[in-house]
């Protein structure tokens, strides 16, 4: 039996990868639409088994927005819409419906009482107050904050079923508070400081027929995605193979003048982004269903927006009409290169239980035949072969069905399956701590990882190269045996056991190891 659940899982991980395949910036900019509206883009979406030690009841999710955030953006820096609804969806029965969701309301008000901070100018008999162009006047605090001019507040409503309430604070305020991006290391002296700061602003939360509380987080983080994203998008400007007998050994005894690990080659190194974080009790969210659940997240905006001609703070623009969803994103990398352009907009305003529209482009993924298109001639040319096409051979990808749209049973499949992508996780399975954790998790002997859920620690851009091209139809290990999944043969994939990389590495022990896990943003002035 053991062995059984084993061999699933690794399935499940490495043709559930393959279909999070076609990749290389998780969900930065994924779509044409999407790119004018970067506060309601989501970039990375996490939901795994809580590793924090004492948490092991609870499931961490996390939903990213703003990408590709430089630190030193001011003077506005990275407010989120206040038009908007940020959404974290759960199902727990299969139906690919929402059972729960957490919805972010986001209101900006300036000190002052709307008035904003006011410096008497001028000399006596011809002095005005005038109001402050910064968001801040002065060093801010977990102490103080009197010095903010910018204060960004949020509610978060649970609905459920047809019922649905606003959750409070457990420190009895009608309202969440967003803190203050790190604009530099004079307004908050450190990092560390900074970091204090920003941790009053974790919430505790009851939730409504749940005994144990659960937390909130909303505030900038330092992006947790590594990619190697401009080399990437420029038809793939470098050798995408490991050029190391292993990473990081630094001996150049890999394929000649493939890629080594750096994290140099990270180009989200120095970018920040905007975590919206929910812990929540495992028994709370499961419901009666077999204890996997879906989730994803969106972002809604009104259906109209009008531009005020005589725009202020309070009134840029009047929106109505009803809430259109804009952005979604469960797996990661999806959108980026397994959905063709034209329909990149039409994913992100569709529903997990209509998907199977797209069905075509996991059926027969084009990022292997980009590939193959880029790079047969070389690899022949390198090797001295004669491979008449790279890419895999075996059509249509009947794994990546299983595995994208309905989950594998015994592993991360839900009660009642409906075919939809989301990201499944098995709350059943145990979380591991960060110094056990494979950032290849489930390929890696890990079952607690990607794609049971996903951790910030999971490399999933090197585990979805590597499968998109072929790993499944060679043998893989299964509890240290050699085995063959039957998806395949290895002739089905010549370059199928060519260990893949973009050269950005990243494993659990590059973020925290508690909620909200990802680490203090990078500071827009950091001396």
């Amino acid at each position: 039996m053991q062995r059984s659940l084993l061999f699933l899982a690794v399935t499940s991980a490495l043709s559930a990868a393959i279909i999070v395949n076609d990749v290389q910036a998780s969900s930065h900019r994924e779509a044409p639409s999407i790119t004018r509206s970067p506060t309601v883009d989501a970039t990375d979406f996490y939901v795994f088994n809580s590793y924090e030690t004492g948490r092991e009841g609870y499931v961490t999710l996390i939903a990213n927005y703003i990408p590709l955030q430089d630190a030193y953006g001011g003077p506005n820096y990275f407010a989120l819409d206040p038009s908007a609804v940020y959404s974290i969806h759960i199902d727990n029965d299969g139906d690919a419906m929402p059972n729960m969701t957490f919805n972010f309301r986001f209101k900006n008000t300036l000190a002052n009482d709307g008035a904003g901070v006011e410096l008497p100018i001028g000399p006596t008999g011809n002095q005005r107050m005038v109001a402050v162009p910064l968001k801040n006047v002065g060093g801010i605090s977990s102490d103080s904050s009197a010095a903010l001019n910018f204060i960004e507040n949020y509610t978060v409503e649970l609905a459920s079923g047809n019922s649905s309430s606003m959750l409070i604070p457990g420190d009895g305020a009608m309202h969440f508070t967003k803190p203050y991006d790190f604009v530099g290391t004079k307004t908050f002296t450190s990092a560390a400081d900074y970091q204090t700061y920003a941790d009053q602003y974790v919430y505790d939360v009851t939730l409504p027929g749940c005994e144990a509380s659960a937390r909130i987080f909303v505030g900038q983080r330092k992006d947790p995605f590594v990619v190697n994203l401009g080399e990437t998008f420029d038809l793939v400007n470098y050798v995408p193979v490991e050029g190391d007998s292993a990473p990081g050994a630094g001996d150049g005894d890999g394929f000649p003048g493939g890629i080594t690990q750096s994290s140099a080659n990270d180009d989200l190194r120095d970018k920040n982004v905007t975590s919206l974080a929910v812990e929540v009790p495992k028994a709370c969210i499961t419901g009666s269903g077999n204890g996997v659940i879906g989730a994803w997240t969106t972002a809604s905006l009104p259906q109209a927006r009008i531009l005020n001609p005589n725009a202020t703070f309070q009134r840029p623009q009047v929106n109505g009409g009803a809430l259109v969803q804009v952005s979604r994103l469960s797996n990661p990398l999806v959108n980026e290169l397994v959905i063709g352009l034209a329909d990149k907009d039409k994913f992100n305003s569709s529903k997990p239980a209509a998907d199977g529209q797209f069905a075509d482009y996991v059926t027969h993924p084009t990022l292997p035949a980009l590939l193959n298109i880029l790079f047969k001639d070389a690899v022949n040319s390198t090797l001295g072969t004669s491979i008449e096409n790279l890419a895999p051979s075996n059509f249509p990808r009947m794994d990546l069905v299983n595995a994208f749209l309905t989950g594998v049973a015994g592993v991360n499949q839900l009660a009642t399956v409906t075919p939809s992508e989301m990201l499944r996780l098995n709350t059943a399975i145990p979380a591991k701590s960060a110094a056990m954790q494979s950032p290849f998790g489930v390929a890696g002997d890990d079952l607690a990882g990607f794609p049971n859920g996903r951790r910030p620690g999971d490399d999933v851009v090197d585990i979805a190269l590597r499968v998109v091209m072929g790993a499944l139809c060679h043998d893989i290990p299964v509890n240290g045996t050699p085995t063959n999944l039957g998806y395949c043969m290895p002739e089905d994939a010549p370059v199928g056991n060519v260990p893949f990389t973009d050269g950005a590495p990243i494993n659990a022990s590059m973020l925290n190891s508690q909620f909200p896990y990802l680490l203090t943003p990078l500071a827009g002035s950091p001396n």
